[in-house]
């Protein structure tokens, strides 16, 4: 993690911006659905639409919540564990370029690409939150620390849960299936 308070401060700054664009892509796509009763393809496309809106606002929230644990974090002599926080964040970062990607693209490999990196995401995840008990126990004078550090974790891990959810769609999209709560790999498409 860089320990850049200033960013972390910027994320922050930009919550209400985020809030404020889900409201109103959620009060065009209801327009669209009273005015234009659409139908088949156009009526699937805008149930996604609302749905991924969603998942992004609340990718927003979490990364709000990331920066203020961070900001903490910046301002407390660095922890040393084993594990490599910044290599989650940067498969997060891409699970959520390539949920993007495959919106913009309708694009069904990088889709079920993103819904196969989950499974990789909460892995790190459960290895952080092993090594961060093994750390309390052996200082727990740095419990706060540790915690905050946890909690990024969780966050990423969340985050990582709302651009497969995004993938998902995407490929409700293209296919017409409703491919979430399937055993395997975070219910990807075939």
């Amino acid at each position: 993690m860089s320990r850049d308070e200033r960013l972390a401060a910027t994320v922050m700054e930009n919550d209400a911006e985020i809030d404020r664009l889900e409201v109103e892509l959620e009060e065009e796509c209801l327009k669209v659905l009273a005015l234009h009763q659409p139908v088949a393809v156009d009526l699937r496309f805008i149930v996604a639409l609302l749905k991924m809106n969603n998942d992004l606002e609340r990718i927003g929230d979490l990364a709000v919540n990331a920066a203020g644990r961070a900001r903490f974090l910046a301002g407390q002599e660095k922890l040393s564990l084993p594990y490599d926080l910044p290599a989650m964040a940067e498969e997060v970062r891409r699970m959520l370029k390539d949920c993007l990607d495959a919106l913009v693209n309708l694009n069904l490999e990088i889709a079920n690409r993103v819904c196969r990196a989950d499974d990789t995401v909460d892995d790190m995840n459960r290895q952080m939150y092993r090594q961060v008990m093994e750390a309390i126990r052996r200082d727990p004078d740095r419990l706060e620390a540790y915690i905050n550090m946890l909690s990024v974790s969780r966050y990423l891990e969340r985050i990582a849960d709302h651009a497969t959810n995004i993938a998902q769609d995407v490929i409700y999209l293209l296919e017409g299936e409703i491919v979430r709560h399937r055993g395997g790999q975070r219910g990807c498409g075939k």
